[in-house]
């Protein structure tokens, strides 16, 4: 009996000793606090989570019920530094969500997205903590606060006021509600577009369907059937990727309608992964929020706190876009439409035509075949390009660490430095497509720049991408749209880690929603310079830096289809816009409303909005709500801004300084046109952006 109970002791102490730890309740004892991914379950989310919001809920009630005098210290820096650990919990899982998801990460989401929501609420609509904020706000002029200081009290001021603190009970009871049904909606949508584009399988069995298709997408197509357990086929998928290339090459026209309709109709098709009755809701709750809280639109109360201000400002901008891209476009579809002809075609351009003859009329008129140009930009060049352009600008320098905790084999992980040796922060690169992963290219953060204690924390970036894949018989070769938007989150990368900011809510891209695309989009304009192709573009096999002819070539294509990319650009804003403009749903039928405001504008039939309605992610699940123009109102400042680059030479040390230190290290510490101006030295130049686009 003894013995029995000496074994069953022994068994229950080892069982306590190896009982799992939740990693999110301890230090990270990982190489520069990077998460310790692979000791972390599913399970630990919520409890720390739940956590989070309890330790932060009583650092709020200790402001709150501070019996002191509010200062700026005791309230608002304090503040800032709340909700360390739900802070943690978010980083990993909501990244996570997005490129590493399944069926379990997402049901944790969706029961925690409705926690934070009111927990979000219950802080802001705390009358006590505002009282103190409000205090603080009243005698700000006389505090002697600095700049970054003034903005984040000003920031943090308006957030009580526009997550309703000014608000009734009852009304704060209505908009509480609202907010947990929109974010149970927003994360509904994108799990559904993701669902949807995993779904839609085209598979091929005979050889000659292949025709037009370059021996790598091949190999590419051929090798995802295998995995799929459908060896000797080829499988096609609506990932970029996939897509992309498939619609640009094949010649079976037959084949490219379906693939095309497939892509355009996700979140369309009455399904349970239906989008059309979410988007009613969503905005069915958007203009209920916009109007309790005082604004006649939806678009009127997001725009209220970006450069542009107003819907009306946003709508005469995009109207003046519109007609010059429409009318290059045009052009663009007579040219096609020639080939057609001459070829004995027999029939109309049609949408699903358009990649097909574009990249025809590009060899016609430049003798450029992007297949020929691929071999040159193998991913880990291009990186490596990416790395030394912000070298050559900025000093920073880049080691790659094997040793560390990733969240997935494809993920890899680079010390950043500055030039003194200096910690500037830790980056992770996550480039190619999985069904885990949303479609898109992005940057995110698993940790913020802020000083802590004195301390200043330096960031964990993430870029995110979904790249051309590698294959057995090659690497991943990226096309030029790969290799822009590689430079283009990158650009966003820099902005995070640069950050040199003393407060959280204004580091990094914390930052007007129409401010946060000037450093990710004045970082394309380094890609293709004939001195930076020089430094990466090498040809995989052989190393040969590619040839002046194929450089002179692409220089030559910069502005070639932006008709096209303009038009399908604007439109979705206009879209975003008109969903957003809105002050009621009534009636209103998604794909019919859609059409109709395509049709007022002009579009043709033979391009449709770069998103259409229920799979447009950034508007209604990623931040972009009435802020889809955005991409279009920072090229006007990136185009200007790299006039003066190109003035002076494009990697001009006084240049790059000032750009460092005006725009990448402040992120919305001062107010963004501010910034753009002591940066630039004049107000930006709009005719830049046209130029740039050729139109």
């Amino acid at each position: 009996m003894k013995k029995t109970v000496l074994i069953l002791t022994t068994t229950l102490m080892l069982m306590a000793c190896t009982k799992h730890q939740n990693p999110f309740f301890t230090e990270w004892n990982t190489p520069y606090g990077l998460p310790p991914f692979e000791q972390i379950t599913d399970a630990d989310y919520l409890p720390a989570i739940e956590e989070g919001i309890k330790q932060q809920q009583a650092e709020i009630d200790a402001i709150a019920n501070n019996g002191e005098t509010a200062t700026f210290e005791n309230t608002i820096t304090v503040y800032e530094n709340s909700g360390t650990l739900l802070s943690k919990v978010a980083g990993v899982l909501f990244n996570l969500s997005e490129s590493n998801a399944s069926d379990n990460l997402n049901a944790i989401v969706e029961k925690a997205l409705p926690l934070i929501s009111e927990h979000s609420d219950n802080i802001f609509m705390n009358a006590d903590l505002f009282k103190r904020v409000d205090a603080v706000y009243a005698q700000r002029d006389s505090l002697k606060l600095t700049t970054e200081q003034q903005m984040v009290l000003e920031k943090l001021h308006r957030n009580f006021v526009r997550n309703g603190i000014g608000l009734d009970a009852e009304q704060q009871a209505r908009l509480r509600e609202i907010n947990k049904q929109l974010s149970s909606l927003q994360q509904k949508f994108g799990n559904n577009l993701l669902a949807e584009t995993n779904a839609f399988q085209l598979i091929i069995d005979k050889e000659e369907d292949l025709a037009g298709l370059p021996e790598a997408v091949r190999t590419a197509a051929a090798e995802a059937a295998k995995e799929a357990g459908m060896e000797g086929k080829w499988l096609f998928g609506l990932q970029r990727p996939s897509y992309g290339p498939f619609m640009q090459y094949s010649e079976r026209r037959n084949l490219r309608e379906q693939m095309f309709k497939a892509y355009s109709m996700r979140g369309n098709n009455n399904n349970e992964n239906d989008n059309k009755q979410i988007v009613l809701d969503i905005m069915r709750l958007r203009i209920e929020k916009a109007k309790t809280l005082g604004f006649d639109t939806p678009a009127n109360f997001i725009l209220d706190e970006t450069m542009a201000k107003t819907a009306k400002t946003v709508d005469d901008f995009l109207a003046k876009l519109f007609p010059p891209a429409l009318a290059k476009a045009k052009e663009e579809r007579a040219e096609m439409q020639q080939i057609i002809d001459a070829e004995n075609g027999g029939f109309k351009l049609a949408a699903w035509d358009w990649d097909f003859y574009a990249e025809k009329l590009r060899q016609q008129k430049y003798a450029l075949n992007e297949d020929k140009i691929k071999p040159y930009f193998q991913m880990e060049n291009v990186r490596n390009g990416v790395f030394a352009v912000a070298h050559k600008l900025y000093g920073l320098n880049f080691e790659k660490l094997d040793s560390v905790p990733v969240y997935d084999t494809e993920v890899e992980t680079f010390k950043v430095t500055d030039a003194d040796g200096s910690l500037i922060g830790l980056l992770y690169t996550d480039y190619y497509p999985r069904a885990s992963k949303r479609g898109g290219a992005w940057m995110s953060n698993f940790r913020d720049q802020r000083f802590v204690d004195g301390k200043n924390v330096r960031p964990i970036i993430v870029n995110v991408g979904n790249f051309t894949k590698p294959t057995a018989d090659q690497p991943s070769l990226l096309n030029l749209d790969e290799v822009e938007t590689m430079f283009h989150e990158f650009g966003h990368a820099l902005h995070g880690l640069l950050s040199q900011c003393r407060y959280v809510d204004v580091s990094g891209t914390n930052v007007a929603r129409d401010f946060v695309e000037l450093p990710s989009q004045i970082n394309e304009n380094w890609a293709f310079e004939p001195e930076v192709l020089a430094m990466y573009a090498k040809h995989y096999q052989t190393g040969e830096i590619i040839p002046a002819e194929l450089v002179e070539k692409i220089q030559k294509t910069t502005t070639f289809n932006q008709g096209f990319m303009t038009t399908e650009l604007v439109a979705a804003s206009i879209l975003d816009m008109a969903w957003h403009d809105l002050t009621t749903i009534e009636n209103i039928d998604v794909v019919n409303f859609e059409t109709e405001k395509m049709k007022a504008i002009g579009l043709i039939d033979e391009i449709i909005p770069r998103y259409r309605s229920t799979y447009f992610n950034h508007v209604f699940n990623n931040g972009y709500s009435a802020g889809y123009y955005s991409y279009l109102w920072a090229e006007v400042l990136d185009k200007d801004a790299f006039e003066l680059f190109k003035e002076k030479g494009i990697f001009d040390e006084e240049t790059a300084k000032s750009f460092r230190t005006n725009i990448l290290e402040k992120g919305g510490s001062d107010e963004p046109m501010k910034l753009y101006k002591q940066f630039r030295g004049a107000d930006p130049n709009p005719e830049a952006m046209l130029k740039g686009r050729g139109l």
